[in-house]
């Protein structure tokens, strides 16, 4: 079974119901997919110190790895605002990490979509040279 994009958004929405957000109450939901089809979500997590908050995206790519996956093809993000939002600057960073030219799929609470590949918003990121 193939997973289409409406079903992507919709576990990135049931993320965002679990962020913890008590200080911008700005919730934020993402679900990230592999090339095999397996999805890892996130949501936002807020700290008093801020520094310490983590974002839906970078959490989503944080439960992937731990399970073992890291071949990573799109991620929907589903927040709490009128227009779509595109991920930070550290979580497009983290995302270029694994998948220079993901697709995003970005939604807002008025069910506008924009689509982009990071490597339209982030074109020269950062790679370390691997050392296996």
């Amino acid at each position: 079974m193939s997973l289409n994009d409406e079903d992507l958004i919709k576990q990135a929405r049931h993320a965002q119901q679990n962020a913890y957000a008590p200080y911008s109450q700005f919730k934020v939901g993402a679900a990230i997919v592999t090339e095999k089809g397996k999805v890892f979500t996130g949501c936002n997590v807020e700290n008093s110190t801020f520094g310490a908050t983590s974002c839906a995206e970078r959490n989503a790519v944080y439960c992937a790895i731990c399970a073992g996956a890291q071949d990573f093809t799109k991620i929907a993000i589903v927040t709490d605002s009128e227009e779509p939002v595109m991920p930070c600057g550290i979580c497009r960073q983290v995302l270029y990490e694994f998948n220079p030219d993901i697709e995003i799929i970005s939604v807002s609470t008025s069910g506008k979509t924009d689509r982009i590949h990071l490597s339209e918003i982030l074109p020269k990121g950062f790679l370390l040279e691997k050392q296996r």
